[in-house]
């Protein structure tokens, strides 16, 4: 064999190599988009009750769409169903705490009671504002089952401020920020009801 073939004989390798490689990227491709698509739905539904829903949140985007509010902004949300029928709105809220940006996932029933809150992101001092991030995480589990109205616009403070709440230990500005946040996406849909699902809240 001289050099010449063994030059061609090696491109040809190479080429099928690469092919072979390609194909079955491209024939991966779905499933792993698809698994992908399953974390990120556990890790955002699972704020709902067990057997609340029995459609594809995530595929039934709201249109809430950075949304300035007072102290956050809305990055958008999502619908979810039962039967047909709408059980609770998810909405991702993003507001700034001590180190930066916080984005916040709302759950809210049909019914202006929140399901649940957790974070999604932050960037604050670790050990402090950073346990925001904790799962579970009892301080934001505290907030569950209460409503724009419950406790009234005074009550959603520190009780330092003469609100209800207590502080995360040594996060002052992350609290307030957190607890602003929450109260503004309940002020939202109680406000937004007709376009976030269809009908007034409490309805």
């Amino acid at each position: 064999m001289n050099r010449a073939t063994s030059v061609v004989m090696l491109v040809l390798l190479a080429g099928l190599g690469i092919g072979a490689t390609y194909l079955v990227q491209h024939a991966s491709a779905p499933r792993i988009a698809a698994a992908q698509r399953l974390i990120d739905s556990r890790n955002l539904l699972d704020l709902l009750p067990p057997g609340s829903y029995d459609n594809q949140p995530l595929e039934q985007p709201l249109p809430v769409d950075n949304i300035e509010l007072s102290n956050s902004r809305l990055l958008g949300g999502y619908l979810a169903t039962k039967s047909g029928q709408p059980s609770a709105v998810l909405l991702r809220s993003q507001t700034v705490g001590y180190e930066g940006s916080i984005e916040l996932l709302i759950a809210i029933g049909t019914n202006g009671k929140l399901l649940g809150v957790k974070t999604l992101k932050q960037s604050e001092t670790p050990g402090l504002g950073g346990k925001i991030a904790d799962r579970p995480n009892a301080w934001l589990e505290g907030f569950t089952g209460r409503s724009r109205t419950e406790p009234g616009d005074t009550g959603w403070a520190l009780k330092k401020d003469q609100g209800q709440f207590d502080q995360i230990a040594g996060a002052t500005i992350t609290s307030r920020a957190v607890i602003s946040a929450i109260h503004e996406a309940l002020r939202y849909f109680d406000e937004h009801g007709q376009q976030l699902i269809g009908s007034s809240a409490h309805e």
